[in-house]
């Protein structure tokens, strides 16, 4: 899969603007309450993206963020086609801007390396061995085992679209 698609897969999932309050990405600051209440657009959030006019941003603009932010650092093109879109998808929910680390410790997680939230050599290695249809089964199984971790009000705000997205992943991969 290549970034266009991945790209128009994602914003299927993330759609237009939003702007709950309940929401941490809605707010600059990163938590209800916290900063200014901006929202999200095409996945692009206020608190990953203070200075960015949210209602106003284009799908193309989204689209440029995404490949500089979240395609690029993870080195998309150099891992298995198998995995792309969920590790796109899974960095896009829970890492930062071209900081992927916590999408990475995910998948370092689900192929039983060291895990340190780098994606160097030996991740790189290690994903280009493994089956890709197993791999790809471990990092969605991996994914559900970190929400399971996340605050009980998140869970209980967003679990349940979080659970039907992975699902939904996986039902087209």
């Amino acid at each position: 899969m290549n970034f266009d698609k991945a790209f128009e897969l994602l914003i299927g999932s993330e759609g237009g603007y939003t702007c709950d309050t309940r929401d941490n990405g809605n707010w600059t600051g990163g938590r209800p309450g916290v900063g200014t209440l901006k929202g999200t657009k095409y996945g692009i959030s206020a608190y990953s993206y203070p200075t960015v006019d949210i209602k106003n941003l284009t799908l193309a603009e989204a689209k440029s963020l995404n490949r500089r932010d979240f395609w690029n650092p993870l080195r998309l093109d150099e891992l298995p086609e198998s995995i792309r879109f969920d590790l796109y998808d899974l960095a896009f929910n829970t890492s930062a801007p071209g900081q992927p680390d916590q999408a990475v410790k995910i998948l370092q997680r689900a192929l039983g390396v060291t895990v340190d939230g780098k994606l160097g050599p030996k991740t790189l290695a290690a994903a280009q061995a493994m089956d890709g249809q197993m791999l790809d089964k471990r990092l969605s199984a991996q994914r559900l085992l970190f929400l399971t971790d996340l605050k009980p009000s998140q869970w209980e705000a967003f679990g349940r679209g979080w659970v039907r997205r992975i699902a939904n992943n996986l039902m087209n991969d």
